[in-house]
């Protein structure tokens, strides 16, 4: 449990600004004002959707000498992290590119891609990177390609999957000749959503055009890895080594892995010991999977000696290193251990992430620690971090079924005072703890909020809202609801088990 005088001594300490950055972009973004990241963002989310145009809200508030590509990058990232409505991501990018001569960075358009895709609205993700790669085609990246295609593979057919690597090519790059970069981004599509079967189908099909590489093998051998089939895993690693195949560090690490998440402990350390036989340098990303390898067989005394050995190398720690580190002490139920290495992450002044806050609130939660959460929870909020949707989501689940659902309540419109929509899930979650203790107007309301910022609500709460406001003689509300929901319809579509709204 947090004490006051912790959470003052932690309100002094970290002075820092916290920005929503997603995992798998690093972006140096460190000359724009947060404040007017902050306000951007929330005026993005809170424009009525889709009565208002968005550009009209954007030209009042947002000042030519405003733009610059950090601020740009730092919005869209926000809106990637907030689960924002696509269309108005894909709306302020394109108010970005049309005005004030301002050419976004590559980052902008990668995330804005993402944003339509992650909501499978392809077409229109097609239809702007056809047009990207017609007038800006310098901002067209393996990774939007990748993007892309990802989420293709993830939600569609093998078949188009190829159809759209084919049109990439045709559409998209043109004038570009793909080689073994591209040939790896796909393969990378079926690896990475486990489809092992597809990625060597294509690379059967497909090597002779193409020159494999180091990372063509390590891209199928992250499948195997991602499938958690360590025997095929080392079978596909001993046929490529006897073809030729030289093994690198990510080979190792991604073969440690694979043995550390399946509980084998110490074949993870018999490949880290030929790792190091082979000259092949440990990294720092070594020594944390091995730490966290060793917190899943329970086992915290061998995961602090590993993390030992990053100052024997003279690696600096980071998050990464700390949070696998927090996760086994968690595993191994030592909570303290795990808080006081928040502690230590302060004073070497390394930034709680998302990870950290939810691997923490994870172990609280599993002890049955009201207080603790709650605590944590306002340490969090004092910093202004917004953690990610599955740690928002775990959170309002928390207060809504041990009756603080005036916390999640609070909970709620503290991200939307940040500039954030939460997720559906969240929604849901709180409408149900609202409507089972009677709190019908606030569960209106906040269905409302939701709907406003252009987000479909998911069938079943809608049901049950409808039910509750029946129930309390609040017909007008439901009407204005069910008017809300189709007019959202007209520009988005609801896919399968979203609130089709039905006019009392």
């Amino acid at each position: 449990m947090l004490s006051l005088s912790t959470l003052s001594r932690c309100s002094k300490l970290f002075q820092i600004p916290y920005k929503i950055i997603p995992p798998f972009f690093l972006v140096a973004c460190q000359s724009s004002s947060l404040s007017e990241v902050d306000t951007i963002t929330k005026i993005i989310n809170d424009n009525p959707f889709p009565d208002k145009p968005l550009h009209l809200s954007l030209l009042k508030h947002l000042k030519p000498e405003a733009l610059s590509i950090d601020f740009v990058d730092n919005v869209l990232g926000r809106l990637f992290a907030a689960h924002s409505n696509g269309l108005k991501a894909l709306e302020f990018f394109r108010f970005c590119l049309n005005h004030f001569h301002f050419i976004p960075s590559s980052f902008s358009f990668e995330m804005t891609v993402h944003i339509l895709t992650r909501m499978r609205y392809f077409e229109k993700a097609w239809e702007f990177m056809e047009e990207i790669g017609k007038t800006h085609p310098a901002l067209l990246t393996l990774k939007s390609m990748s993007i892309m295609l990802s989420k293709i593979a993830k939600f569609q057919s093998y078949e188009d999957t190829l159809e759209a690597f084919e049109r990439m090519e045709k559409k998209v790059f043109v004038g570009k000749t793909f080689g073994t970069d591209e040939f790896n981004v796909l393969l990378q599509a079926f690896s990475s959503q486990r489809e092992v079967k597809e990625a060597r189908s294509v690379f059967q099909k497909m090597h002779d055009r193409f020159n494999p590489n180091t990372k063509t093998m390590n891209i199928l051998l992250s499948g195997f890895k991602k499938s958690r089939d360590v025997t095929a895993m080392e079978l596909f690693y001993h046929e490529t080594v006897r073809r030729g195949f030289k093994p690198n560090a990510s080979t190792y690490n991604m073969r440690i892995d694979a043995y550390c998440k399946r509980g084998h402990f110490g074949d993870a350390l018999r490949i880290f010991e030929e790792m190091e036989r082979a000259n092949c340098e440990p990294s720092l990303e070594t020594i944390t999977t091995l730490v966290h390898g060793a917190g899943l067989v329970r086992n915290a005394l061998k995961a602090r000696e590993l993390f030992d050995e990053i100052f024997k190398r003279n690696f600096l720690p980071d998050a990464g290193v700390y949070n696998a580190l927090i996760s086994s002490y968690i595993k191994c139920r030592e909570i303290k251990s795990a808080m006081s290495l928040m502690d230590e992450m302060e004073e070497k002044h390394i930034v709680h992430d998302n990870v950290t806050y939810h691997t923490i609130f994870f172990g609280l939660m599993r002890q049955k620690d009201i207080e603790g959460v709650c605590d944590l929870y306002q340490r969090m909020v004092s910093k202004k971090f917004v953690p990610k949707t599955r740690t928002v989501v775990m959170l309002m689940k928390f207060f809504c079924v041990n009756n603080k659902v005036d916390l999640g309540l609070r909970f709620w419109y503290y991200l939307l005072e940040r500039g954030y929509c939460p997720h559906g899930h969240a929604l849901d979650l709180l409408v149900t703890g609202l409507c089972s203790r009677k709190r019908v107007e606030e569960a209106f309301e906040c269905s409302k909020q939701f709907l406003e910022r252009g987000m479909h609500m998911s069938e079943p709460v809608y049901r049950m809202l409808e039910r509750y406001l029946l129930q309390s003689d609040s017909s007008d509300k439901l009407r204005e609801l069910n008017q809300m929901i189709e007019k959202l319809h007209t520009v988005l579509p609801p896919s399968k088990g979203h609130a089709s709204g039905h006019p009392s």
